[in-house]
């Protein structure tokens, strides 16, 4: 994989009503994150999950219709779906979690690497968690990687309530 080399990012927060460590927990088990990764409008499957430094993952996000992606024509790497493959960089417990994904996708406006951060620091009864996408490929409009992180937040915040209360 070779970096995207954009030099564009988006940075995205959310207060999560949970312990570092729950949060932590959450980006690092494979049935969670099927479950808030994916935006509102799609959803997810893991396909490899390894959450060790090295360690390898691949996903797909795919579009519950694909006329709801960006770009009205569907996913990146199918008709309806944006598969992923990346490996887990640096794992800092109840702190940080560093990814570097590459979509599969024969189109060279998403080719090469992007890396995302996602940094868990404690406030006010809560954790906030801030997610850093570094060298996001030039086909992904910004506002749109913004929005998807920011829906992604979203769901991790209600994911850890809802299981904190089972």
């Amino acid at each position: 994989m070779q970096p995207s080399g954009t030099g564009r990012s988006t940075r995205v927060s959310e207060v999560v009503k949970a312990s570092r460590q729950t949060v932590y927990q959450a980006l690092l088990d494979e049935d969670a994150l099927a479950t808030w990764l994916p935006p509102d409008n799609m959803t997810g499957q893991i396909h490899i999950f390894e959450p060790r430094v090295g360690g390898r993952f691949r996903l797909s996000l795919t579009y519950r219709d694909p006329a709801d992606s960006p770009n009205g024509k569907g996913g990146k790497s199918s008709a309806d779906t944006d598969t992923v493959e990346g490996r887990f960089v640096e794992l800092v417990p109840d702190e940080k979690v560093v990814w570097v994904t590459e979509f599969e996708s024969q189109e060279s406006e998403f080719a090469g690497k992007m890396r995302i951060t996602w940094s868990l620091v404690e406030a006010g009864g809560g954790t906030e968690v801030t997610v850093i996408c570094d060298d996001i490929p030039s086909g992904i409009r910004l506002e749109d990687n913004e929005a998807g992180s920011r829906s992604s937040l979203e769901k991790l915040a209600a994911f850890v309530k809802r299981n904190a209360n089972t």
